[in-house]
């Protein structure tokens, strides 16, 4: 089994990516990469899954956070769907849950 699982769905301009295992330095490069690919094609609303993500470390929090200023200075939005406590844990201590868009279900984002 890999470390991390990355799989992107275009939903009509808005690219869902979910993320399923560990974020971490060892798989961050996976999520850099799919992230400029995405990226490439100017979708309105990346949604990034983290509802099976099973831990995150500083690396892939900031690896989220730079997504989500590029998506700011592009003009386009980030959606974080939120991960469990774990991952929650990581966002809460930084307050970055504060500053990032994030949603329960990725059904709910427009």
């Amino acid at each position: 089994m890999e470390i991390l699982d990355v799989q992107s769905e275009d939903r009509n301009g808005l690219v869902h990516v979910a993320l399923r295992g560990e974020l971490d330095l060892s798989s961050v490069g996976k999520v850099q990469e799919e992230l400029r690919r995405v990226e490439a094609s100017s979708p309105r609303v990346v949604v990034l899954d983290l509802s099976k993500l099973t831990f995150l470390d500083s690396t892939g929090l900031r690896c989220l956070v730079t997504a989500d200023e590029r998506a700011r200075d592009e003009g386009r939005r980030v959606v974080i769907v939120r991960g469990p406590e774990a991952v929650q844990r990581v966002f809460s201590i930084t307050r970055l849950d504060d500053r990032l868009e994030m949603v329960d279900d990725a059904s709910t984002v427009a």
